[in-house]
């Protein structure tokens, strides 16, 4: 009973801080210059019956009424202007940009994942010898230089310079076909490089606090090899926070990136949505950007439960119990 009233509790703040983002953005969005013109030509009597429709030459307040009801009764945020199909709908060609997104954003977690866990596991199993020195140093250099700076690296040596791979990803909905895949390499590595130095970084840091602890000398002491002791103890508890920090990361695949969809010309919602910020499209800047809210206060939820799943010593909202 108290798990489920925690759970329903942080469900009711997400949703609030979502309702609030999402009122904000709304006013502050509709106090910018009006987009949506009259038109002209064929488009002139589509567009009027649309701007009354959603009611922009009303109070905001009123605009604000017609735009809830439309979310939460017809799912519709609105139509596209400036972006995509003039007037058609938001939803429909943001969602027809998620696959793009997605796929690139697995491929990178896939690359990145098990080579940041396994590194990490190496350098805290050589401590302060010269392997952790290397790796904390290539950790260093991923995490502070920006990943566009990686892109740009990238896209000049493997795609200018040696012609290995493409400049820009090709077009097409296959993404297994290997014409996709090659083009895929070099923003999958721009991506990587960040993610696999935190898994690395993260990984390092838990594991060898979790080989200086109390109950791996007590696993030594009654006869147990290192490497029996860090497999069945140390890597078992060092994973308890790790775990979620990957649930996390899957979590956050559907955001994307928008200066590396850009760079690679992938069309996915991070592409768009530079798209929609420059050329003043508002509904599709809007759209995506409580998608990308909804996705971090989603993310947040999901990894604080996750906590209590893998460890059952974890009480939700409570910390941990003094059982041994």
């Amino acid at each position: 009973m108290k798990t489920l009233k925690y759970v329903l509790n942080r469900i009711g703040l997400m949703l609030m801080t979502f309702f609030i983002i999402m009122t904000i953005c709304f006013v502050l969005i509709r106090m910018l210059p009006n987009p949506v013109q009259e038109g002209a030509g064929d488009f002139a009597a589509a567009t009027k019956a649309m701007r009354e429709a959603w009611g922009y030459d009303k109070p905001i307040l009123i605009q604000y009424g017609i735009f809830l009801k439309n979310v939460f009764t017809k799912w519709d945020w609105g139509f596209c202007t400036t972006v995509g199909t003039y007037l058609s709908p938001v939803t429909s060609y943001v969602v027809s940009k998620l696959p793009a997104t997605v796929i690139l954003n697995v491929y990178s977690l896939l690359f990145s994942l098990p080579l940041g866990i396994l590194f990490g596991i190496y350098a805290a199993l050589k401590k302060n010898k010269w392997q952790d020195q290397v790796i904390s140093v290539l950790v260093m250099l991923f995490i502070s230089v920006p990943s566009y700076v990686y892109a740009f690296i990238v896209q000049y040596y493997l795609g200018f310079k040696f012609n290995l791979f493409p400049l820009q990803m090709a077009a097409g909905n296959n993404y297994l076909a290997p014409e996709m895949l090659k083009s895929m390499v070099l923003p999958v590595l721009s991506l990587s490089f960040s993610v696999m130095a935190g898994f690395m970084r993260f990984t390092r840091a838990e594991l060898t606090e979790t080989l200086t602890s109390e109950y791996m000398l007590l696993a030594r002491a009654k006869g147990l090899t290192r490497k029996q002791a860090t497999y069945r103890h140390a890597l078992r508890n060092a994973f308890v926070p790790i775990l979620p920090m990957i649930l996390s990361e899957f979590i956050g695949i559907m955001s994307g990136s928008l200066v590396i969809e850009k760079i690679f010309g992938v069309p996915g919602i991070g592409a768009i949505y530079v798209n929609a910020i420059n050329s003043r499209d508002y509904s599709v800047f809007l759209f995506i950007s409580m998608f990308y809210t909804i996705i971090g206060l989603a993310a947040n939820i999901i990894v604080d439960l996750s906590y209590g799943f893998i460890d059952p010593r974890i009480r939700m909202g409570g910390g941990k119990t003094n059982e041994l």
